[in-house]
């Protein structure tokens, strides 16, 4: 890739080393998480494979009236760090709010390929709907918006056991769309992605998912290269017919961003929950 020489991707895509003091967020997210998990109605350990790490929590809201809106939150960690239990907290204000939410873990790298974690991804979506019957709106940060963004371009009619149109509509928070830049960066010593794995792996080269909804959401502080992902993929999929936008936060980085979703008078979370609801409506 020529744009390798040009561009310093540990710099550009290394979010710990632009916010060196991001352990904070992951330190004050499981606290809170902990809490969380204590405190809300839920189904904890519900099994969606084989692996030791395909698991979902589900916590419900108490507002059972009509057709209960369903969000998924999927953690990122470049596909090798991160658990569903320390981002629980992500769940709280959206359950609040009337939504029942689900967070899956997912294998990590170097035990499982990136492609192996994307098709783990899809059986929990299966199996999600096989308990549920609802489509959920799509909510991941980091890689997880990544994988919100897939979520969103798969072609479930390839199954046969989901609504062709199981994803209609996903919220990235921070997503990277073309994942080719990982191969350039420390990050692959665990995740191994070639770059022919990464282009087929990354959903802005996917064809456009005409008809359904994407935000992507990036921090005004991130780098420049996480901002041109967020508007890239919507500059590819609004002229394809996908009602895309790109939203700026302003003053987030990589890691305060997602404290968005859990400030009850935020933009990210009334969006979050407008966009839920609207997904509900189709069952």
């Amino acid at each position: 890739m020529s744009e390798a020489a040009k561009i310093d991707y540990e710099a550009e895509y290394n979010n710990r080393l632009l916010v060196p003091d991001s352990p904070k967020y992951g330190n004050r997210w499981a606290e809170m998480s902990a809490k969380t998990r204590a405190a809300l109605t839920s189904e904890l350990d519900v099994p969606y494979g084989p692996g030791v790490r395909n698991r979902y929590d589900l916590f419900l809201t108490s507002n059972r009236r009509g057709s209960v809106p369903l969000a998924v939150y999927i953690h990122g960690g470049v596909w090798q760090r991160g658990d569903r239990k320390d981002y629980s907290c992500c769940a709280e204000q959206l359950v609040a709010r009337g939504v029942d939410v689900a967070l899956p873990s997912y294998t990590l790298g170097p035990e499982a390929s990136v492609t192996q974690i994307y098709e783990e991804l899809r059986l929990f979506m299966r199996a999600l709907w096989a308990k549920l019957g609802r489509r959920p709106l799509v909510i991941g940060h980091s890689v997880g918006g990544t994988m919100a963004g897939a979520m969103l371009a798969q072609d479930w009619s390839a199954f046969g056991d989901v609504p062709d149109d199981l994803v209609r509509a996903a919220y990235a928070l921070s997503g990277v769309f073309e994942v080719e830049p990982y191969v350039h960066t420390t990050y692959n010593d665990a995740i191994r992605l070639t770059a022919e794995e990464a282009r087929r792996l990354s959903p802005s080269l996917w064809p456009a998912p005409k008809g359904r909804t994407l935000v992507a959401a990036v921090g005004g502080a991130e780098s420049r290269e996480f901002v041109r992902q967020s508007l890239d993929v919507v500059a590819r999929w609004s002229p394809a017919g996908v009602k895309a936008e790109c939203v700026v936060v302003p003053g987030a980085n990589h890691f305060s961003i997602v404290d968005e979703i859990m400030r009850p008078d935020s933009a990210m979370l009334e969006r979050c929950v407008t966009l839920a609801q609207s997904v509900a409506k189709f069952g």
